[in-house]
């Protein structure tokens, strides 16, 4: 754990400049508005070790496969969100010496993410001979005009007076530092400098996969106010710049203000971008910047009245989920179906910037509860839109129906290491679960015959080809899987695969058998199945094997994994921690020890299904082996073990998934944040603590408080009604907007007054999992 910031319920504070730990604080003042986004930069000169970084939504390109050793099925690119223009740079001269953080001596340093209003601000002063320099920047992405960003950037000469220069640039010689080839992207296409304006647009390369190229273009408008400026401007290759040079006075402050456009050809006509990004700029001009301002912490305010979770007594949690929060609506917000939510997000590189079956598994419940209605189900018809891409990926391993990529942007597998590509397939379920989720919770069923059947037919189709008959055994199974525990690879019949395979089938026979009964059967025709595929599907079902253990009560990781040598993580040694940087990955992959969840993963999905006894067994089995060296792995256990009364492991989890950047629990937040899998610190609330569940469209609560906090509320959106749920110390109250609704409330049915309250009083924790569903011993 490695704690840099400030405690506090609604910024990320820095109060002295990390040199040592600067790509981690880079991380962590991330910005974002949905359509694009930036690691947490200088717009000053840095040369320390740094990782400038800004993303553009939607932007990608095919970086060519590299591997040792290639294997048929293997994707032939892997696709990356990519590193673009520079449109945050200002260089700052004094003395003619430019200012660099690096180098130059400071003092007074502070910076600040406000996550109320959507801002990073910064102050210092700057040490230069006998002279100071106090300079304050604040920028912002605005969500009240997306492809606007805004930066005010203003220097005082403390103790002189002299001339000040300003050099606001655009720069499109840009990296990635995550290139298989080490190679450049992009290419110019177009720039302009003038007084005060200027412009650079810039092509993805072309390439040989068939993937399109893309546009983008970043427009400058910049306003100085105070001194007495001269202003020159220039250009070269793929860069643009002005030159301001003001006399200030002591004391007199000089602000530059940058208002920049970034425009991209996935929503102009290409050959457009620049005149776009001019109707842009003079709209941000003609408002201003505190006008602007207003505008982007209103869109701020708005989101946070429908998503907002309030913890009394506790900072830490409190900073951990709002922080969590706004990370992710700062990624995405639903306002573009074509889009979906990277694991890193805006704020790094790794994993590529695609989609990952997190989306489903652990981001889609969030929105599902905290954002309009069309978000969770842009979520879902965006695999739909990419479902002949799932055919194609099946094709490849030479097997029948879908099977959803690991890695995307278009629905074709990029991921190009084997055991992910070839084995971790129990994503393909994640996407069929999502579907069961999505129309549990809404009652859209409509989703079903337009959408749902589609996609549950492709997987299920893939299901029925790739597991086999054991004539031995007289039962199916799965062999060469990696599970969600992707500290093993290789394995048969991992029970999770197994099992959320089996269910697959089973939800897609009775969608089809409702459908039917519903009258939609040319969706059924249509898509060729027939009485004698759906017999196969239940035999399959019926007849599918899933290991377990008879002496310990447990359902088996998989075939050999009792064989191991069991141990408890509290036995390693703490040098060893995390293993997967201090091990050999054939000594982890010979261990017990687990990345994440992987059997109680089916437990927390399939949970109405299961006793509290099955699960109790098998969390205290497994969980004491699991290093949770994922960052999805504390969520399920923190629900898990609030729902089993077990309100220490509860708390300790959600603190982990919630501060898991904020801490840097795993040692590798520099790369980027931890995007979906911060949805984890909202489930640990909602699920955990509030003990809500949504089984057989059924709502329910069972709420209860963990001693370090005093209070706590969050509101979700469910169906037509808008509830808020206060749990203190005594009393649980549900507070709504929308008709009369019945739900469970402590496993007891009760009726929530149509824009009315409902209150009683808090069941202690070791009650409740006794009334949660599913939880009878």
């Amino acid at each position: 754990m490695k704690r840099l910031f400030d405690i506090h319920p609604w910024k990320i504070v820095e109060r002295e400049l990390h040199t040592e730990e600067f790509r981690l604080a880079e991380s962590m003042m991330s910005l974002g508005n949905g359509h694009m986004g930036m690691r947490g930069n200088f717009e000053e000169n840095y040369s320390g070790d740094m990782h400038r970084g800004s993303y553009v939504a939607g932007v990608w390109f095919p970086d060519k496969t590299r591997v040792g050793w290639w294997k048929n099925g293997y994707p032939h690119y892997f696709g990356k969100v990519i590193n673009s223009i520079n449109y945050i740079g200002i260089r700052l001269l004094l003395d003619g010496e430019e200012v660099d953080l690096s180098q130059s001596q400071i003092k007074d340093y502070y910076r600040e993410l406000d996550m109320q209003q959507g801002v990073l601000s910064r102050e210092f002063t700057v040490i230069h001979g006998e002279k100071e320099t106090r300079i304050q920047t604040s920028r912002f992405l605005s969500v009240a005009d997306q492809e606007l960003a805004v930066i005010k950037y203003a220097v005082t000469p403390v103790n002189y007076s002299d001339e000040i220069t300003l050099i606001p640039y655009l720069d499109g010689d840009i990296r990635n530092e995550d290139s298989n080839y080490d190679e450049d992207f992009w290419v110019e296409i177009d720039k302009s400098a003038s007084e005060l304006n200027g412009h650079l647009v810039m092509q993805t390369k072309d390439n040989s996969f068939g993937t399109p190229t893309f546009q983008i273009a970043a427009s400058m408008r910049l306003d100085v106010v105070g001194g007495t400026p001269s202003i020159s401007y220039s250009s070269r290759e793929e860069y643009v710049e002005n030159t301001i040079t003001s006399q200030a006075e002591q004391g007199q402050t000089v602000t530059l203000y940058k208002y920049i456009a970034l425009t991209t050809d996935r929503d102009h006509p290409r050959g457009t971008l620049p005149e776009n990004g001019q109707t842009v700029l003079d709209r941000a001009a003609k408002q201003g910047y505190e006008a602007l301002l207003d505008a982007h912490a209103a869109g701020w305010k708005q989101r946070w009245e429908m998503a907002d979770v309030a913890i009394e007594g506790d900072d830490e949690a409190q900073q951990g989920i709002r922080f969590n929060l706004f990370q992710l609506f700062s990624t995405y917000y639903g306002e573009d179906a074509r889009l979906n939510i990277g694991p890193k997000g805006f704020t790094g590189e790794k994993y590529g910037g695609a989609t990952y079956w997190d989306t489903e598994a652990y981001a889609l419940p969030l929105y599902l509860s905290t954002a309009k209605p069309e978000v969770a189900r842009n979520l879902c018809v965006y695999r739909h839109n990419q479902l002949d891409g799932a055919y194609h990926n099946a094709q490849q391993q030479g097997l029948q129906g879908a099977l959803y990529p690991m890695v995307t942007f278009t629905g074709v597998e990029c991921h190009n290491e084997w055991e992910i590509t070839f084995e971790e397939i129990h994503r393909n379920s994640a996407i069929a679960y999502a579907v069961y989720n999505y129309v549990n919770y809404t009652g859209d069923r409509d989703y079903l015959h337009q959408y749902g059947l589609d996609v549950l037919t492709g997987i299920s189709r893939f299901w029925a080809d790739r597991v086999h008959y054991s004539k031995r055994q007289g039962q199916y199974m799965i062999h060469g899987v990696t599970g969600p525990n992707e500290y093993e690879n290789n394995v048969n019949n991992n029970w999770y695969t197994n099992r959320i395979s089996a269910w697959t089938l089973e939800y897609t026979i009775q969608v089809v058998r409702e459908l039917q009964a519903a009258g939609h059967t040319e969706v059924i025709s249509k898509l060729e199945i027939n009485d004698e595929e759906l017999a196969k599907w239940q035999h399959i079902v019926d007849n599918m094997y899933l290991p377990y253990d008879e002496e310990l009560g447990i359902f088996v990781q998989h075939d050999t994994f009792l064989d191991k040598d069991l141990m408890s993580a509290d036995d390693l040694d703490p040098a060893d921690r995390p293993i997967n940087q201090k091990w050999s990955w054939d000594k982890i992959l010979r261990s017990c020890f687990i990345k994440q969840a992987d059997v109680l993963q089916g437990l927390y999905f399939l949970n109405d299904q299961y006793t509290a006894e099955e699960k109790r067994r098998n969390f205290e089995f497994y969980e004491p082996m699991t290093v949770h060296e994922s960052s999805l792995s504390p969520c399920i256990h923190s629900i898990l073990a609030a729902e089993l009364g077990m309100e220490e492991k509860a708390y300790e989890m959600y603190n982990r998934t919630a501060r898991l950047d904020l801490d840097n629990y795993n040692n590798d937040t520099e790369d980027g944040l931890h995007i979906t899998s911060m949805t984890g610190s909202w489930l640990g609330i909602v699920q955990g603590f509030a003990g809500m569940r949504t089984a057989n469209e059924t709502l329910s609560f069972a709420p209860f408080i963990p001693q370090a906090w005093d209070r706590y509320s969050f509101n979700i959106v469910y169906r037509d009604h808008f509830i808020k749920v206060e749990v203190s110390r005594e009393l649980v109250q549900l507070t709504q907007e929308g008709p009369e609704l019945s739900l469970q409330l402590y496993g007891e049915k009760i009726t929530l007054p149509a824009d009315g309250k409902h209150t009683v009083p808090v069941i202690q924790k070791e009650q409740t999992a006794e009334v949660l569903v599913g939880g009878e011993a």
